[in-house]
């Protein structure tokens, strides 16, 4: 059996994982690195594996931090049926790397302020397809005899309430220009911030319209991560979103500090994410 084909060792694990983790590490405390030359170091570390194997295991990484809830790095798109031995050393790796934890925390804290748009085009792009497999808890995986590590990035991100404003904020501005440039004036100038004009809870955070004059209850969903990242949901924007399907859109704005990007839910939020229903994350995975 070739190298590539083989099951990968725990000393090949380990030195793989520490090194997309250094990566991370350094993206979420805003420095640059080279993908490139952290390939070709690790693979001198492995067993013959070539760049194609490193590209699929890091993948697989980003899959472990996405069922947990963790920041991954976005140009490694996550991919399933991972080694349970990958699962174990990355949860039992985060569980004791300080350096990781400090970045991911500052990062989901920090500040942020809406962009300006030049342009609509390119801002909209095709939502992650739904998985149709059943998803495999990543709490099932045991670390040392324990259950997995509990490390709620994504809701201290959540709950960082500068980011949610600018990236409604993003939106608002997004669909005055998207109307703008549709020749309706009219309509774009009635796009209305109603989070902040009639406070938060009505189910929706931004109204605007479609081309034939009809409202749309837009919710806004903002992360700092990947596009794949988990967005948390409450049950009353869920009951809304059944109650006015024809209306209701679910803005999704990923990679906002960097480059800002959305896709589009439209309609039932149940209908185009698998919901955890105990906390209402939608997941695409």
């Amino acid at each position: 059996m070739a190298a590539n084909e083989a099951h990968w060792t725990r000393e090949e694990v380990e030195a793989t994982v520490a090194d997309y983790l250094h990566m991370l590490t350094l993206e979420l405390a805003g420095q640059t690195y080279n993908k490139t030359e952290h390939r070709k170091n690790l693979i001198g570390k492995l067993r013959g594996r070539n760049e194609g194997a490193v590209e699929r295991k890091h993948q697989n990484i980003s899959a472990i931090l996405v069922a947990h809830g963790w920041p991954y790095i976005s140009g490694y798109k996550p991919l399933g049926n991972f080694q349970t031995l990958l699962a174990e050393v990355v949860a039992d790796r985060i569980a004791h790397d300080d350096g990781f934890d400090r970045a991911a925390e500052s990062a989901t804290a920090q500040p942020a302020v809406a962009p300006l748009i030049s342009a609509t085009k390119g801002l909209m792009v095709d939502a992650p397809k739904l998985s149709q497999t059943a998803r495999v808890p990543i709490a099932d995986y045991v670390v040392n005899g324990r259950k997995g590590i509990k490390r709620d990035y994504l809701d201290r991100e959540a709950r960082n309430i500068s980011l949610g404003k600018a990236g409604e904020e993003f939106v608002v501005e997004y669909e005055r220009k998207r109307l703008h440039e549709a020749g309706m004036k009219r309509l774009a100038d009635r796009v209305d911030h109603v989070s902040q004009t009639q406070g938060d809870g009505l189910g929706y955070d931004v109204l605007s319209f479609d081309a034939s004059g009809r409202e749309l209850f837009i919710e806004v969903k903002t992360t700092a991560f990947g596009k794949d990242t988990p967005f948390f949901i409450s049950k009353s924007e869920v009951d809304f979103s059944r109650s006015f399907p024809q209306h209701f859109h679910l803005y999704r704005l990923f990679e906002f500090r960097k480059s800002p990007r959305m896709f589009d839910l439209r309609g039932p939020v149940d209908r185009n994410c698998h919901l955890d229903p105990l906390s209402f994350i939608g997941r695409f995975s």
